[in-house]
Protein backbone atom coordinates (compact mmCIF):
# COMPACT_ATOMS: atom_id res chain seq x y z
CA UNK A 1 0.00 0.00 0.00
CA UNK A 2 1.45 3.35 -1.03
CA UNK A 3 1.64 6.56 0.94
CA UNK A 4 -1.58 8.53 0.76
CA UNK A 5 -1.31 12.17 -0.29
CA UNK A 6 -3.00 15.01 1.55
CA UNK A 7 -5.30 15.77 -1.38
CA UNK A 8 -6.45 12.13 -1.42
CA UNK A 9 -7.28 12.31 2.28
CA UNK A 10 -9.52 15.32 1.77
CA UNK A 11 -11.36 13.73 -1.16
CA UNK A 12 -12.16 10.51 0.69
CA UNK A 13 -15.67 9.97 1.91
CA UNK A 14 -16.31 8.45 5.31
CA UNK A 15 -16.84 4.89 4.06
CA UNK A 16 -13.66 4.83 2.01
CA UNK A 17 -11.62 6.24 4.88
CA UNK A 18 -12.96 3.60 7.28
CA UNK A 19 -12.22 0.80 4.80
CA UNK A 20 -8.67 2.03 4.26
CA UNK A 21 -8.16 2.35 8.01
CA UNK A 22 -9.37 -1.23 8.59
CA UNK A 23 -7.01 -2.52 5.88
CA UNK A 24 -4.08 -0.68 7.43
CA UNK A 25 -4.92 -1.97 10.90
CA UNK A 26 -5.03 -5.54 9.58
CA UNK A 27 -1.65 -5.06 7.94
CA UNK A 28 -0.25 -3.66 11.19
CA UNK A 29 -1.56 -6.65 13.13
CA UNK A 30 0.09 -8.98 10.63
CA UNK A 31 3.44 -7.20 10.97
CA UNK A 32 3.21 -7.16 14.77
CA UNK A 33 2.48 -10.89 14.83
CA UNK A 34 5.58 -11.50 12.71
CA UNK A 35 7.63 -9.53 15.21
CA UNK A 36 6.10 -11.46 18.12
CA UNK A 37 7.08 -14.76 16.50
CA UNK A 38 10.66 -13.58 16.21
CA UNK A 39 10.91 -12.91 12.49
CA UNK A 40 11.82 -9.50 11.18
CA UNK A 41 9.32 -7.74 8.91
CA UNK A 42 10.35 -7.04 5.32
CA UNK A 43 10.17 -3.29 5.88
CA UNK A 44 10.45 -2.09 9.49
CA UNK A 45 9.82 1.52 8.42
CA UNK A 46 6.39 0.48 7.19
CA UNK A 47 5.15 0.19 10.80
CA UNK A 48 5.70 3.88 11.45
CA UNK A 49 4.15 4.79 8.10
CA UNK A 50 1.02 2.73 8.83
CA UNK A 51 0.60 4.23 12.30
CA UNK A 52 0.88 7.76 10.92
CA UNK A 53 -1.60 7.06 8.13
CA UNK A 54 -4.12 5.59 10.58
CA UNK A 55 -3.73 8.67 12.78
CA UNK A 56 -4.32 10.97 9.79
CA UNK A 57 -7.43 9.02 8.81
CA UNK A 58 -8.74 9.25 12.38
CA UNK A 59 -8.14 13.00 12.36
CA UNK A 60 -9.98 13.48 9.07
CA UNK A 61 -12.93 11.33 10.18
CA UNK A 62 -13.13 13.30 13.42
CA UNK A 63 -13.08 16.63 11.54
CA UNK A 64 -15.83 15.49 9.17
CA UNK A 65 -18.10 14.33 11.98
CA UNK A 66 -17.43 17.57 13.84
CA UNK A 67 -18.37 19.61 10.73
CA UNK A 68 -21.56 17.58 10.28
CA UNK A 69 -22.60 18.24 13.87
CA UNK A 70 -21.88 21.93 13.43
CA UNK A 71 -24.00 22.09 10.26
CA UNK A 72 -27.00 20.55 12.00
Amino acid sequence: MAIIKKSEFKQMNEGTAKEKMNDLKKELIKINSQIAMGTLPQSPGRIKEIKRTVAKLNMILHKKTKEEKKAV
